[in-house]
């Protein structure tokens, strides 16, 4: 695939420059940014019959999701819909398994070349938006130029010309929000001060995770500050709590590690310097790292492989040298980049060689390596820098904490969010006399919400076909919550949804018949016109029948909003789906973890044939993913068929243990690829 697009594209930029004069492609649709969203977009809105560019300015397709975060951040199950289920249903198939929520960054890359070879998206790699080119509020075509890979010298002579590219609608799928910005579309960077929206958890905090024990001395000699600060240090003292700035939050690189022969050892950066690490080794001395889980968040993946992200207060996140970021040009980007691997690749350097660092950890950390099938053509490093947020359009509604919380809820939701809140750290400051950082929220415990259509929308005045699912409408705070690679791609595919709507109706995306959207949503789930399954929550009141006692709580690991637990006396659940399309489906329940759960748990299934009847034991559901997180556990396959009577019951004993019932899901069974 890759080899046919460097191919068609070599043949535009040696086309005559008179043939150049007007665009060298007009499309329906163009995506601009090949992230997790991006690529779902274009695969929509190409299933939908539309002519559509994906554009990627580096060589590698999935952002995040194939650059190095595969242990995922799901926050509820229950918020992930669509292809952004898909996704994950795909990687199940992968490795031989019904979902796949941890996995190797290569196997999430093979998915989504998959996505873009199916629909037959034309790909272009390499190429960043130059400029826009605009009719009052409307975007005509963009101008794309040559993007060298990091390292590279810019070109100059003999670089790829510039080609412009016409569209009918437009998706800026970046983290960075590059073409919407070039598009004069209003957007904010950093923090809103709580006062703005009546938040609490938005602008300065200064609060204990990740955080500094008292009593670190944050001067090159300690106990005089006239001999200035040491390295990793912003400034010292602290604004009021809640004030805004321009400020954001840190960036790492998530980094797949293994161990065993087959490791790439570290090597030292040639920018390596070991002061700027002097600050860790006090973090050692006024607490003593056990193992390197102390340091760093190592998550198990598959296939031996894991994940390394932020832990503590000096680790991967390289506070305070994101703020520039955001509005930087790409030379400058670049460097940032750089900067962040130099960093990181240095710490583990450090801890692995330094003779001040406890013999313990230095060997633990010389069995961790590069794994040699990851980051082929980068020697094991990621592609993708962690943007963890960057600029944020200022669109017709901004999402905020209240929504986040429920105490607001949109009635034009495409999506949902689901994660707590969460800030990773934005500066290291000295505070009375001490190093802390200040930055870091994370707050949760709240039911998924639904995202606003009109979050994904620029003001009118500003952009009427231009849709931005990732760089979209939200609160610092907020956006914390919904910043997620799973909701990326559910928002991709409705922002891909929305502007054929748009393109049918001859109408502004503000404009868009968000009904008919939602309905193409829920009845198209997979863009591809095949039956969807059918989800029954327990707080589907309509759907979901109890006799006895069975109280409605929200335990950890709960599908959906919450779940339901028999009483002591006992009891029924009944899930009712409605069947609309006859045909064999594979029949799963989903149940958190809990104590006292029965071993043996009657369980009866009505479909087209009769009644099944099995036994269950609750004790023991499928492994978890991640956080107490469980998987669908599968109960067999059955024909279902519109009229005829369909339901699943679990039955409660006195004296034989606990039931939960959660969720009930009926797969249709089909070939899918």
């Amino acid at each position: 695939m890759k080899a046919l697009i460097a191919g068609a594209l070599l043949a535009l930029l040696a086309a005559p420059a008179a043939a150049q004069r007007a665009p060298a492609l007009r499309v329906d649709v163009l995506v601009y940014g090949g992230t997790s969203a991006g690529v779902i977009a274009a695969y929509t809105a190409r299933m939908a019959g539309r002519t559509v560019l994906l554009v990627e300015p580096g060589r590698h397709l999935g952002g995040l999701s194939s650059g190095g975060l595969g242990y995922t951040d799901i926050g509820n199950k229950y918020a992930v819909t669509g292809l952004g289920l898909d996704f994950y249903r795909r990687l199940g198939r992968y490795y031989g398994q019904f979902e796949a929520w941890l996995f190797e960054p290569r196997a999430a890359e093979q998915v989504f070349e998959a996505y873009v070879d199916r629909a037959g998206v034309e790909v272009w790699y390499s190429r960043r938006v130059a400029s826009v080119r605009k009719t009052g509020a409307r975007l005509d075509a963009v101008t794309l130029e040559y993007a060298p890979p990091d390292g590279a010298a810019a070109p100059t002579r003999g670089a790829p010309a510039a080609l412009e590219v016409a569209a009918r609608q437009f998706i800026d799928a970046t983290y960075e929000g590059d073409l919407m910005a070039r598009a004069g579309v209003t957007y904010t960077v950093g923090r809103e001060p709580n006062a703005r929206h009546g938040e609490t958890y938005d602008g300065v905090q200064l609060r204990d995770k990740h955080q500094w024990p008292d009593g670190v001395d944050p001067w090159r000699v300690k106990g005089d500050p006239s001999s200035g600060r040491l390295p990793e240090i912003s400034g010292v003292g602290v604004a009021p709590a809640g004030s805004g700035d321009r400020k954001v939050q840190a960036y790492n690189y998530r980094m797949a590690l293994c161990q065993g022969e087959r490791r790439v050892p570290f090597a030292r950066p040639a920018a390596y310097d070991s002061a700027r690490y002097e600050l860790l080794l006090r973090l050692m001395e006024a607490r003593p790292w056990r193992d390197l889980g102390a340091g760093f968040k190592i998550d198990r993946l598959v296939n031996g492989k894991t994940d390394w992200n932020n832990q503590g207060a000096f680790s991967t996140d390289y506070i305070g040298h994101s703020w520039d970021y955001p509005d930087a040009d790409y030379a400058r980007r670049a460097a940032i980049r750089r900067a962040h691997r130099d960093y990181q690749q240095g710490l583990l350097w450090f801890v692995g060689h330094d003779a001040r660092v406890a013999p313990p950890i230095r060997e633990q950390m010389a069995t961790w390596g590069y794994c040699p099938d990851e980051f082929l053509d980068t020697g094991g490093w990621p592609h993708q820098l962690y943007v963890r947020e960057a600029r944020r359009m200022v669109g017709e509604y901004v999402m905020t904490q209240h929504d986040v919380v429920g105490d607001s809820v949109v009635a034009d939701g495409v999506g949902m969010g689901a994660y707590g809140m969460d800030s990773h750290n934005v500066q290291r400051l000295v505070v009375d006399g001490m190093v802390k950082n200040e930055g870091d929220v994370q707050v949760g415990g709240f039911a998924p919400y639904p995202i606003a259509y009109r979050a994904l929308t620029p003001r009118r005045a500003e952009a009427t076909n231009l849709l931005v699912p990732v760089a979209l409408s939200a609160t610092h705070i907020a956006y914390g919550s919904i910043r997620m690679e799973p909701v990326f791609m559910v928002l991709g595919q409705a922002a891909a949804v929305a502007a054929g709507l748009a393109i049918d109706a001859a109408v502004p995306v503000q404009r868009v018949d968000v009904a008919a959207l939602q309905r193409e949503l829920r009845e198209n789930p997979l863009a591809d016109g095949s039956t969807p399954e059918i989800l029954v929550d327990d707080a589907d009141r309509a759907r979901v029948t109890t006799v006895g006692a069975w109280s409605a709580g929200r335990p950890g690991g709960a599908y959906g909003p919450s779940a339901l637990q028999s009483g002591a006396a006992g009891g029924t659940a009944r899930f009712a789906p409605r069947v609309r399309t006859a045909g064999r489906y594979a029949v799963y329940l989903y149940w958190p973890r809990a104590a006292g759960l029965g071993e043996r748990v009657p369980v009866s299934v009505r479909h087209a044939g009769g009644t099944a009847d099995l036994s269950l034991d609750m004790r023991a559901p499928s492994a978890a993913v991640q956080g107490g997180l469980a998987q669908w556990n599968r109960l067999g396959e059955w024909e279902f068929a519109p009229g005829r009577e369909a339901w699943v019951e679990l039955r409660a004993e006195p004296g034989a243990g606990a039931v939960v019932a959660d969720a009930l899901l009926l797969v249709p069974v089909r070939e899918r690829p």
